[in-house]
């Protein structure tokens, strides 16, 4: 099993909204993936509720059967399509992948 957590920084203001509507968007848009991409075990997306400078707005965590899954998630054309709003609303990404 492979976990995969995405962390993201948001812009104060990007593609017309705030950092916190844009949260709530990410949140739907990765979440509607499971629906779309049979690879996915299971996902879940988290508004950061941490007011700390420290902490990231919006997690995902991710599980996929292997490297492979994961490989077909992220090359997966709906991925892509999300991806793209993500990285309009974000400043910064970390990544962490790991065998369970």
């Amino acid at each position: 099993m492979i976990i995969h957590i995405v962390m993201w920084k948001l812009k104060e203001v990007a593609e017309g909204a705030s950092k916190e509507e844009n949260a709530v968007k990410i949140k739907e848009k990765l979440e509607a993936l499971k629906d779309k991409i049979e690879v996915i075990k299971s996902i879940e997306v988290g508004i950061n509720v941490n007011l700390s400078d420290m902490a990231y707005d919006v997690v995902l965590n991710s599980q996929f059967d292997n490297l492979d899954a994961l490989n077909e998630y992220q090359n997966h054309p709906e991925h892509i399509k999300a991806g793209e709003f993500v990285g309009a609303v974000t400043e910064k990404r970390v990544v962490a992948d790991y065998v369970k």
